[in-house]
């Protein structure tokens, strides 16, 4: 089913597409990621992510009271990275340690698929503690079932790019304070 509609519409992304994955992940993720094509592209996973994205950005500002626009900006930019960025640091980790060769955009996928489904519902306070941790258990499952990794190398990368992204944005936390401290 998942795969029918990704091969069929490889360079157009389409709304039915979006509902059809949505539907996938969330009815039987194991399937789903299984039946993802060997050449997934770049633009649907982009095209899942984004939208979903815009979803948890406006969500999101439900609860926010002040500097609209600058919380937005900051969300949707946020939301659109990080699978970018842990995308990135895991394929790293991949290649640096693992026999297994895998494609980035089919490891960007895996990300952008599992970080756009749980968006639906991370936006809501306090949902953070367990939306991460099912968009963490989605990575490793697609990391097995796409890219053929085993169970304990998917949760080696897991945690490794877990690791690796929290050092990162910690070392960034006093450049962070000073240029706060500067605007406001």
């Amino acid at each position: 089913m998942a795969e029918s509609i990704a091969i069929q519409n490889n360079d157009r992304f389409t709304i039915g597409f979006y509902i059809q994955t949505l539907t996938g992940i969330l009815g039987s993720p194991r399937r789903f990621f299984g039946e993802m094509p060997e050449e997934v592209g770049f633009r649907n996973p982009f095209g899942f992510l984004l939208i979903s994205s815009l979803f948890f950005t406006g969500a999101s500002l439900t609860c926010i009271y002040d500097r609209h626009v600058l919380m937005a900006g900051i969300l949707l930019i946020n939301a659109i990275a990080m699978p970018f960025v842990t995308a990135a640091t895991a394929f790293l980790i991949m290649t640096l340690t693992m026999i297994k060769r895998v494609s980035f955009t089919r490891l960007f996928a895996v990300f952008a698929f599992s970080a756009g489904v749980t968006m639906l519902a991370s936006w809501i306070p306090l949902f953070v503690w367990i939306t991460e941790p099912w968009k963490w258990l989605l990575i490793a499952m697609g990391m097995v079932k796409a890219c053929g990794l085993r169970w304990m190398q998917a949760i080696l990368i897991v945690g490794c790019s877990i690791f690796i992204v929290l050092l990162f944005f910690w070392s960034l936390a006093p450049v962070i304070f000073y240029i706060k401290g500067l605007v406001g």
